[in-house]
């Protein structure tokens, strides 16, 4: 075989849900805290709470695992069935990533060339977003970071979402080997206009909190930035609107020396992001739930979630279906090219060179897969 240096696990992996464990406090897993309600002045109100789901894999930027997945699910279901549980915050650990989507590594390395596996990893995935829509509590996504690939589908799912101004959004499947299948296009034409959503569905290209605040796909972006203990929104991105070859500039990544310098000061205090008034605005959603007729609430969010479902569900499991078949071609490059960067040194697949033995009518094979990865670097 002319790739046995690319890495396979050969462990199966267990799809079925258990009672007994879906969360821990060791990543990766998803943590799941029961936080007391509190009035905007900061008092306990007592026997209510909130129900806290966070993803926890820092590491690898919360990328969800199949036990991950199963944590998802269960947390959300607990938090439905939970008498006092007012509204649902889900976010991810750290300052960097609310979820980049599937576990790259997990997926090349288990689930690429095992499309069945596959298959029935999508189901879990398939209930996952189902949980979020039909969870009987309100749910705020709290976007501490990236929300990328599956993790900008899942956050999709959400009723509101609230951003750090830090964060970018964006969809990986084409560049990656996969497609948007997991909720973003269903949900992105719901969102955005539709030239937007095509654009954003396909082109792989991320964008800022601000200009998806602009486009009305998150509620509201905060800094969490301090720099000598004043708030300082992202400094890469443009705030400012201006017309620019007819065309209005606004949430747009700066460039050249200015775009340089603007990183070099977000690593440096990223690390230590404070979200403090990111929390606030979560909380002040959540005491705006907590005084509502809970049955009028719950009734009136399902009446629009109803809209982002009824596509949702009319694709998902054809969708379950193609995802799972394409993991024996496209997906086993991409995510294999993905896992291997550290070894190759690149990230992607030589697009010119696999279209080129597509128009031969090269057969699909380990050797014409071999001429468009990257060779391991000396």
């Amino acid at each position: 075989m002319a790739l046995k240096w690319m890495p396979r696990d050969n462990k199966q992996k267990d799809h079925a849900l258990h009672t007994d464990v879906h969360w821990g406090e060791e990543a990766p897993c998803v943590v799941h805290e029961k936080r007391p309600l509190k009035d905007p002045e900061g008092n306990v109100v007592e026997g209510l709470y909130v129900s806290w789901i966070r993803l926890n894999n820092p590491k690898q930027y919360n990328s969800y695992t199949t036990e991950m997945v199963k944590g998802v699910i269960a947390g959300f279901e607990n938090a439905s069935l939970d008498r006092s549980v007012v509204a649902t915050v889900f976010t991810g650990t750290g300052p960097f990533a609310f979820c980049t989507g599937g576990n790259t590594k997990e997926y090349s390395e288990f689930y690429s060339l095992r499309s069945d596996e596959y298959g029935q990893y999508m189901e879990l995935f398939n209930h996952m977003v189902d949980s979020i829509l039909a969870c009987k509590k309100p749910v705020v996504c709290r976007v501490n970071g990236m929300r990328i690939a599956g993790g900008q589908e899942i956050g999709m799912a959400c009723d509101l979402s609230i951003s750090s101004d830090l964060a970018i959004f964006g969809q990986a499947g084409p560049r990656h080997g996969s497609a948007p299948d997991g909720g973003s296009s269903d949900f992105l034409p719901w969102y955005l206009g539709i030239e937007d959503a095509m654009w954003n569905c396909v082109s792989c290209e991320m964008w800022s909190a601000y200009k998806m605040k602009a486009k009305s796909l998150i509620s509201k972006c905060v800094p969490v930035l301090k720099v000598d203990e004043k708030w300082v929104q992202n400094p890469m991105i443009i705030t400012d609107r201006y017309v620019e070859d007819g065309e209005i500039v606004y949430g747009e990544f700066k460039k050249g020396d200015e775009l340089k310098e603007a990183r070099a000061l977000v690593k440096e205090h990223q690390p230590n992001a404070d979200f403090e008034l990111l929390d606030k605005e979560v909380d002040k959603i959540i005491w705006t739930f907590s005084n509502l007729f809970p049955g009028c609430l719950i009734k009136s969010i399902d009446g629009i979630r109803m809209k982002k479902k009824y596509f949702w569900d009319i694709f998902k499991n054809a969708n379950r279906h193609w995802l799972a078949a394409n993991m024996g071609g496209e997906a086993f490059l991409g995510f294999g090219a993905f896992n291997t960067k550290k070894i190759t040194g690149k990230d992607t697949i030589d697009f010119i060179k696999f279209r080129q033995n597509i128009a031969k009518s090269k057969t699909w094979n380990m050797d014409m897969f071999a001429e468009v990865l990257g060779e391991p670097k000396e």
